[in-house]
């Protein structure tokens, strides 16, 4: 796990999109994964919406993504405000749909990161509950969720090193990190999940940034850091997209060059639904080639 390996290595990308909502956006979505299908990503997931909001336009997409293209869809699940007989009914609609993946996920509180987390008093407790339970179930590959600067409810990364042992005990072969701009915390989590024996392959998340605005958002809201350095890069960025998209893609093209060179050989990309960025990262880094080599 903490072998160093060359940057000629066939490596792996997974892609994570959100259920596009219908009219432009749906006509768009599909372009973008028509776009990059091209990578031969190794599966690509789709979002659930706090709740189960999105649970009819999540199980269309991956009902259209497992009929219609080459791709392996992934779905997510969350346990938030559902009973154990609602998730387990989802379940089986992603195995009806072709679904063989599952992301599984405790999911955010109905009142937002930072507010308390309640189960449903017939509902799973938390993410290692669900994971039993898809297990029991079988037919699934599992992956789970990791925070490499900690989750934003746990008292230490001690905590967090527990639950990841607890779900990988139960069935999840694959942690999904949450994304980060220091390699430094991702490399140091995977260190810890090494020297404790957690049976679990651990996958960086990486954000290219679409707006800075937009990210910095999305790390206060899951704590994590965001380098003096790096919002410097994008000061004033927002309103010149080109030049913005032309240093986003070096940032993250030098962020996966960094990681695979520490030995990380699969890398899973937050798209935000936009084919452009992702695809020229991917096409900089040699992604494509390297996956239809490996292929």
């Amino acid at each position: 796990m903490n072998a160093l390996t060359d940057e000629s290595d066939p490596i792996g990308v997974s892609f994570e999109f959100f259920p596009p909502k219908s009219g432009e956006a749906e006509a768009t979505f599909w372009r973008t994964i028509e776009r990059l299908e091209t990578i031969t990503p190794r599966f690509v997931s789709v979002t659930y919406g706090a709740g189960g909001t999105t649970r009819d336009r999540t199980l269309a997409t991956l009902r259209r993504i497992a009929g219609k293209t080459s791709l392996k869809p992934a779905g997510h699940l969350t346990c938030v405000g559902a009973t154990r007989e609602e998730v387990n009914a989802v379940i089986a609609d992603y195995k009806a749909a072709g679904v063989r993946h599952i992301v599984a996920l405790r999911g955010d509180p109905p009142g937002g990161v930072g507010t308390r987390f309640v189960p449903h008093p017939a509902g799973y407790r938390n993410a290692a509950d669900l994971v039993r339970a898809i297990r029991d179930i079988g037919g699934f590959e599992i992956s789970v969720a990791a925070y490499p600067e900690r989750h934003p409810e746990s008292v230490s990364i001690e905590e967090d090193l527990a639950f990841m042992a607890d779900k990988a005990d139960h069935g999840a072969t694959r942690a999904i990190s949450q994304f980060f701009f220091h390699n430094a915390f991702f490399l140091r989590l995977r260190d810890r999940i090494f020297a404790r024996g957690i049976d679990i392959d651990l996958v960086p998340g990486i954000l290219p940034i679409t707006s800075f605005a937009r990210v910095s958002e999305f790390a206060a809201k899951c704590g994590a850091h965001i380098p003096p350095a790096l919002a410097r890069r994008f000061d004033g960025l927002d309103s010149d997209p080109e030049t913005r998209n032309l240093v986003a893609a070096m940032v993250a093209a030098d962020q996966v060059a960094a990681l695979r060179r520490e030995g990380v050989k699969h890398f899973h990309f937050y798209t935000l639904n936009r084919a452009d960025l992702v695809y020229a990262i991917c096409r900089v880094l040699d992604l494509g080639a390297a996956n239809e080599q490996a292929a």
